[in-house]
């Protein structure tokens, strides 16, 4: 993603990364309204061509325990 958007590595993680709680990797941050920082104001992502799999996958292959309650999408079942 950081060759997509034309940053350096540690551009990207600098602008688009935050350590995860557990203090051994790195997650994308959010944006302030918890989206995708990388969603337009039309919903299209940004990164569409190079996105990573857990968002080409999403919400099927998403099977976490509590995801419903952030993608409301989720809280029924679906054909997933």
């Amino acid at each position: 993603m950081a060759g997509y958007l034309l940053l350096s590595v540690v551009e990207f993680t600098a602008q688009y990364t935050r350590l995860t709680d557990d203090r051994r990797g790195l997650s994308l941050v959010e944006a302030g309204d918890g989206a995708c920082i990388f969603l337009t104001a039309d919903n299209r992502c940004r990164v569409q061509p190079v996105k990573p799999r857990q968002c080409r996958e999403f919400p099927l292959g998403w099977r976490n325990p509590g995801v419903e309650t952030v993608c409301r999408g989720l809280a029924e079942e679906g054909p997933w």
